[in-house]
């Protein structure tokens, strides 16, 4: 008999991931997405065991199908115009493959990860700090509320965030769509939006069924919108990272996308007066770098000592400490991950102050948001969807494009070694917390941690970051925007790490 659960591994690691190509968005493709999402999450819900053992053979079929409808519907038109279809139909047809809904279905099909096809019936999932056992299901077919149905649940309250065509156009350039390179602000947009749910809604808050929708909720997501009006808009990202060499059509590494977000939040937050308290972010921002700001390799160290002083300066000396998100880029190995950080990554998702990862495949980023034994959860941004407006005092609002309840999985050895960790921590004693299962996790490292955490400063020397909204003249030594302090670095005997 054909194991299937090695037949989706092994299908999963021969395929690379692949973003829609943007000359050829698909009108409908958001709708044969979402009809196709609606499908599986009933079929999820309402037998998981049934639904899992739902063969791989089957679901390729379907789509194959799918595609010779799309010819079928590209020779019709032939018909109509046959001299132009001479020249042009084979282009017509690809064009409408490659960018319509049937490519993403085969595609989530092939890699075994459209509908949780080869998640494990009897292996717990990790969730962002929580911990869901599928096989946990009640005989009635009730959940028990750490079964399939509630990990289902968790995970399609996740704010997801894609590639979007239709939005006004990005600064001085004519971009009016992110598809083929927005991957990786997308992605880190979904980090944040977790923290921000976190924040003012709780870990255990889920996406109700009725509305009107919780104010909080509707905030968040209207300050993810695509104009220069929405705070945290890729417009906005792309304007803080141009000192990172951010900027429109172009792409960039974890690394310099968390210090764009630094950026980004800083002045937003001096220019926010009281009654526009709401714009600005509502917590501080650590991005912990090694020695040199990473330039020199070593893991690095989170700081009490920064962590503090970055509340306090966050505060106006209003308050010792305040919510604090912490931005850990790594480069943990050359074309792909070293296999000793393997089970310290997969470690992280058991912190209660989880946010996952920004990372995914080479040229691919994705928000992985979750683990099972050696498979990596994840929210995929590629998928392109219209701009839409979620006005802040609407909670009548259709957020449907911002959630997603489609399982994707890839092998968690393949992702890029090129990434970033995050976890929001709401006050010390949650801080405390954290840097205590950091400790644990670096003592089963064997002299390889992710990262460390250390009290005070070893060699206290102000590094300074250029500020764009700052120092228009844009000089690379720029000393004006506020600094930030680096800790000493562990290094072991191979200096794995070069942001």
């Amino acid at each position: 008999m054909i194991d299937r659960n090695a037949i989706g591994e092994m299908v999963v690691m021969s395929l690379p991931e692949r973003a829609v190509d943007s000359q050829f968005p698909a009108a409908n493709s958001a709708d044969s997405a979402e009809r196709d999402t609606a499908t599986s999450s009933a079929e999820q819900k309402d037998n998981p065991s049934k639904f899992l053992k739902n063969t791989l053979l089957s679901n390729i079929l379907a789509s194959t199908f799918s595609i010779f409808e799309s010819h079928s519907d590209s020779s019709s038109s032939c018909q109509k115009k046959a001299t132009k279809c001479r020249s042009y139909g084979w282009t017509t047809i690809v064009k409408n493959f490659v960018g319509g809904g049937s490519m993403r279905r085969l595609h989530d099909r092939l890699l075994g990860s459209g509908r949780a096809d080869a998640l494990s019936l009897t292996s717990e999932i990790w969730l962002l700090g929580r911990c869901y056992r599928v096989s946990e299901e009640s005989p009635d077919g009730t959940d028990s509320g750490t079964g399939f149905s509630a990990f289902l649940e968790d995970f399609s309250s996740r704010i997801w965030i894609t590639y979007r065509k239709g939005f006004s156009a990005i600064g001085d350039s004519k971009y009016t769509s992110d598809v083929n390179w927005g991957c990786m602000i997308r992605s880190s947009q979904m980090i944040v939006a977790q923290a921000l749910l976190f924040h003012y809604l709780g870990r255990s808050w889920r996406k109700p069924l009725q509305k009107p929708y919780n104010p909080e909720y509707i905030e968040i997501v209207h300050l993810f919108g695509d104009s220069e009006d929405c705070a945290f808009s890729i417009h906005n990202l792309i304007q803080a990272g141009k000192s990172y060499g951010l900027a429109a059509g172009s792409w960039l590494g974890p690394y310099a996308m968390c210090r764009t977000w630094e950026t980004l939040v800083r002045p937003n937050r001096e220019r926010t007066g009281c009654d526009q308290e709401k714009e600005s972010m509502p917590m501080a921002i650590y991005v912990v770098s090694g020695d040199e700001d990473g330039e020199r390799g070593g893991a690095p160290v989170v700081c009490v000592d920064v962590a503090s002083r970055l509340c306090s300066d966050f505060s106006k000396g209003k308050s010792d400490w305040t919510p604090i998100l912490l931005l850990v880029p790594l480069v943990l190995g050359l074309e792909k991950v070293n296999s000793r950080y393997i089970p310290l990554l997969r470690e992280t998702f058991t912190f209660p102050q989880s946010l996952g990862i920004l990372g995914g495949k080479p040229g691919a980023s994705t928000y992985i948001v979750g683990i099972q034994d050696d498979r990596a959860l994840y929210l995929d941004p590629h998928e392109v969807q219209l701009a839409v407006s979620v006005e802040r005092d609407n909670l009548e609002a259709d957020t449907s494009s911002y959630h997603c309840s489609t399982v994707r999985h890839l092998p968690l050895d393949q992702i890029d070694s090129s990434l970033a960790i995050g976890f929001y921590c709401r006050d010390k004693d949650d801080f405390d917390d954290f840097c205590s299962h950091a400790s644990e996790l670096g003592e089963k490292a064997n002299g390889a941690p992710l990262f460390t955490v250390a009290q005070f400063l070893q060699s206290p020397k102000p590094i300074y970051h250029h500020d764009p909204f700052t120092d228009s003249a844009g000089g690379a030594n720029d000393n004006s925007g506020p600094e930030s302090f680096s800790c000493g670095t562990h290094t072991g005997d191979d200096e794995w790490q070069i942001l």
